[in-house]
Order: structure tokens, then C-alpha cells, then sequence
């Protein structure tokens, strides 16, 4: 997880320079033929508006993305019932956890107790309305 967020992080700091070694460029030279062009046609987008929408881009990211870890954060505080089944006896358990402290054959109930499940038992999550 930490080195996607590296490499992404790389990727917009090299568009970044990339983008900026280019504003520089075409600043350095005032008698190049672009330059000439750009003067007589104005610029597409004055760069205020261009810093402007930048900003927001990554101000509506920074938003989504605390968005969607307050929603896990949240899925994974909610509380589910769980039902163990043992298969042969048919003797039905019920418990009831947080959807985090489930893994795949054991859970951590609300009052702090480990169960292992057994090969021979089945664990069903009932969610809650």
C-alpha cells in the first residue's frame, strides 16, 4: 500500500517539474518563434486560472480520499452477528463482532473473547437492517 502511494507521489512530482522546467523554458527565450506566436495569439489559459483549477483538482482528490477511508473506517467499526453451525451436531452459537475482528476462522466478539472455528463448523454473518 505504501509504495503505491510512493510511486504516485513520484509520478506527480515528475509531471510537476516536467511542467515547470517548461513554463521556465519558454519564459528564458523571448525571441523564439513560439513565443512570437503565443504573443500574438494571448495565452489559451492565463496560468492564474490554470494554478486555480490545479489547486482544486488535488483539493477534490484530498476530499475523496478522506471520504472513502471515513467510509472504510466506518464498515469496519459496524457490528454483525455471526452464527457458528457445527455441521454434524447442527448446534447453533450465536455471537456478535465488529466486521474488523473477523478473519477467516476466528472472530473477537464484543466482550473481548477469541473463537477459534473448528474444520467441521461453519460461520454465516448476518447483516444488520
Amino acid at each position: 500500500m505504501f509504495t503505491k502511494l510512493l510511486f504516485t507521489a513520484t509520478i506527480i512530482l515528475v509531471a510537476w517539474l516536467v511542467v515547470r522546467n517548461r513554463w521556465r523554458a519558454d519564459d528564458d527565450e523571448p525571441g523564439s518563434l513560439s513565443n512570437q506566436r503565443s504573443a500574438a495569439l494571448g495565452p489559451l489559459m492565463p496560468r492564474g486560472a490554470v494554478k486555480l483549477a490545479a489547486y482544486g483538482v488535488v483539493i477534490l482528490m484530498l476530499v475523496g480520499t478522506a471520504l472513502y477511508l471515513f467510509q472504510d473506517w466506518q464498515h469496519a467499526r459496524e457490528i454483525v452477528q455471526l452464527q457458528v453451525v457445527n455441521v454434524y451436531s447442527g448446534q447453533v452459537e450465536r455471537y456478535e463482532a465488529q466486521r474488523r475482528d473477523i478473519s477467516r476462522r476466528s472472530f473477537v466478539t464484543l466482550d473481548g473473547r477469541r473463537i477459534q472455528i473448528a474444520e467441521m463448523e461453519r460461520l454465516i454473518q448476518i447483516e444488520r437492517q
